[in-house]
């Protein structure tokens, strides 16, 4: 079972804003952190583009990594649901990964700091680039909270089960073609209880 780090098991809107905030004192910048973390999702690139001109993007996108394991992950929080959601997957006889667009080092030393017990963590992939792991590791569903997490489980062969913990409502999720649309991960449990009872795929 695949799952998404950033709004679906990983609340981290306090500890990007801090990190932003903290960018735009040392660039000059004012970022707008709040409506910033109304929007995670895409890769950091895309949104430091709406703040910066091309050619510095990527030297303000190596300082935001420069400090985010010190500002960052130390506030993160665990979304509601989210060790009950793992636990479900490991009883089911189930492996769980976390394919994320966050950087593989930023989203491991998340799942390290929060106790979540995943077998791989996969980062710097969006959308249906995140497709490639899913199938590597064989995952049959894939839990996100992002439209861009449905084109993933597509690009994957796995099952689309979304979360409306993001920027989008479940009636938007299912619109976008998600085969699941759940408030939250509180709802998961119960939900894949079902769909193993149906035969669904680990």
């Amino acid at each position: 079972m695949g799952f998404d780090l950033d709004m679906t098991l990983a609340d981290t809107r306090e500890g990007i804003a801090a990190v932003y905030d903290e960018l735009a004192v040392r660039l000059g910048v004012p970022f707008d952190s709040a409506a910033i973390v109304e929007r995670l999702g895409p890769p950091l690139e895309v949104e430091l583009a709406n703040w910066l001109p091309p050619e510095e993007v990527p030297a303000a996108a190596d300082l935001y990594r420069e400090i985010y394991p010190k500002l960052g992950v130390p506030v993160h929080t665990a979304m509601a649901g989210a060790y009950e959601a793992i636990d479900a997957v490991r009883r089911g006889g189930g492996r769980v990964i976390v394919v994320s667009g966050k950087n593989t080092r930023d989203a491991a030393g998340t799942v390290k700091a929060l106790g979540l017990a995943v077998d791989e963590v996969v980062g710097s992939l969006f959308g249906a680039a995140k497709g490639s792991a899913l199938a590597r590791f064989g995952a049959a569903a894939y839990v996100g909270d992002h439209v861009a997490d449905i084109e993933a489980a597509r690009a994957g062969g796995a099952v689309s089960v979304t979360v409306a913990t993001g920027p989008y409502t479940v009636g938007e999720l299912r619109d976008h073609g998600a085969d699941v649309a759940l408030g939250d991960l509180t709802e998961f449990t119960a939900w894949f209880a079902g769909w193993r009872d149906h035969g669904g795929p680990m």
